[in-house]
């Protein structure tokens, strides 16, 4: 289940456009020089914001194939999951992390004519609690190819920089991430009243926390329910199977979250006591499945559910 919901994260499927040439005549062979494509970036500042640190990377590529064409696009981040999408947007997917993820993309604006430069932005997050001293990540890397059958790249590298609150980027330190997730989660009672239709409907509320940085793209939440009980969502009024998603997108170290499963039971169900479930928190990161926590014992929690006529 886990790994089929982070598969679904994971997978943003990359848009059509990647230009392979067909064979060509021995003339038009010896026409086709190698293309001299080239990218340079500039350095990457995270700025402190209310959600964590965000920044853009500036990104020239200049094209000069001897015909208009589509270059595919590579970026490595500095940090894990701190990649957030280029500007002008382009679809993309990534790779699996380890730890950090490689992402595929082809660059913003469509077709490049020869001799063309383009200018796009790559956009980062980092979901972590602003420091009032600069900080320092690995370094990240850019990289273009020709998508032909002689195909040309080049490569790029840029350091990351991490704004202190107090404005300054002098004597950075160097930013060390969480690599386990410390999550718990806290449940209350689940109570079902029943409906004008004659079925049952009720809320089982949820407060989760998140301890530390370790990248994740969601934090999920995996019941198991009495017989005659079934899952119908999460508020507010999202459908869900199985398992759902905690609203809200990543969370922040020390953030705190409730939320309300939503539970329902046919009519034929009697009032009173219908059992005991549980409730199993865990975070998905890529395409690696569920992440390690530091205490699993406080990821699950039980609870009661109750039919009140």
């Amino acid at each position: 289940m886990a790994r089929t919901i982070a598969r679904r994260l994971a997978a943003g499927i990359l848009g059509a456009g990647l230009a392979l040439l067909g064979a060509a005549a021995p003339a038009a062979q010896a026409a086709a020089v190698p293309a001299d494509t080239s990218v340079s970036v500039g350095q990457l500042v995270l700025e402190p914001t209310d959600r964590g640190y965000a920044g853009s990377l500036p990104v020239t590529v200049t094209y000069r194939g001897v015909q208009a064409g589509t270059l595919n696009l590579t970026v490595t981040e500095p940090v894990p999951g701190a990649f957030a999408g280029l500007t002008p947007a382009e679809p993309c997917f990534s790779g699996s992390p380890n730890p950090v993820r490689t992402i595929y993309c082809t660059v913003p604006g469509g077709t490049l004519q020869p001799g063309e430069r383009r200018r796009f932005t790559v956009d980062f997050r980092v979901s972590t609690t602003p420091r009032d001293h600069a900080m320092s990540a690995s370094a990240g890397r850019v990289a273009v190819e020709t998508g032909d059958a002689n195909p040309t790249n080049d490569t790029s590298e840029f350091s990351t920089l991490f704004r202190s609150t107090t404005g300054s980027l002098r004597d950075p330190q160097p930013y060390v991430w969480d690599t386990l997730t410390d999550a718990s989660l806290a449940v209350g009672a689940a109570t079902l009243t029943r409906q004008e239709d004659g079925s049952w409907r009720g809320r089982l509320p949820v407060t989760v926390r998140v301890a530390g940085d370790a990248a994740h793209d969601a934090y999920w939440l995996e019941p198991t329910l009495p017989a005659g009980v079934s899952l119908a969502g999460i508020e507010p009024e999202e459908t869900c199977a199985g398992a759902c998603a905690v609203p809200g997108g990543r969370f922040l170290p020390g953030e705190e979250r409730t939320v309300s499963l939503l539970l329902r039971a046919p009519a034929e169900v009697a009032p009173g006591d219908l059992g005991t479930g549980s409730v199993r928190l865990y975070a998905v990161f890529g395409w690696d499945g569920e992440r390690l926590d530091v205490d699993p014992a406080d990821n699950t929690a039980a609870f009661t559910v109750t039919a009140v006529d």
